[in-house]
């Protein structure tokens, strides 16, 4: 593991997103909450690289997830929507090569991310409101979205496990 890149996973104390995969750190949970105690906004700091992995596998939310890029190199989303179209989105730090610093993945879209081929690292961030909680999470299976995305086979096949958790731990995120 490259020394930048263990400086950062220690520096920001990053873990495994359980079920999605992603080197996370929670950075808020507004102490606002709804009447059901579900918080009103929450922030993280995520990381891609390739050793050790971190990537993001499909999952979906029911809240809008608005995407910043902090630093380091390029990452791709995938999105595939309910009405069957997909598109990739490029996150970064040259706007006027358009790469995205802020990008906002709507309710109900699959969505998975990685790292740029030959990139080292790249730092972003993700916030919701209302706040994300564990229930919110939906991991995408497979064979589903094969089925429903063959265009997107090669993403689809990188960017799930065979064997994907469908929901976060109980009690993740409460």
């Amino acid at each position: 593991m490259e020394a930048k890149i263990k400086a950062l996973i220690e520096h920001f104390h990053f873990s495994t997103l359980p079920a999605e995969g992603t080197l996370f750190a929670s950075t808020l949970r507004s102490t606002q909450e709804f009447a059901d105690g579900s918080s009103v906004g929450t922030a993280m700091i995520g990381k891609y690289c390739s050793d050790p992995l971190s990537q993001s596998f499909f999952h979906r939310l029911p809240a809008d997830e608005t995407w910043h890029f902090y630093g380091g190199d390029a990452l791709r989303l995938v999105l595939l929507a309910l009405d069957g179209s997909s598109r990739d989105v490029i996150m970064g730090s040259k706007p006027l090569k358009k790469e995205h610093v802020q990008f906002v993945v709507p309710a109900g879209v699959w969505q998975a991310g990685e790292l740029i081929e030959g990139g080292r690292y790249a730092l972003f961030g993700c916030t919701l409101a209302p706040g994300f909680t564990g229930s919110m999470y939906e991991g995408g299976v497979r064979e589903e979205l094969l089925a429903n995305y063959p265009n997107r086979r090669s993403d689809i096949l990188l960017l799930t496990a065979e064997n994907a958790e469908k929901r976060m731990p109980e009690g993740f995120a409460k």
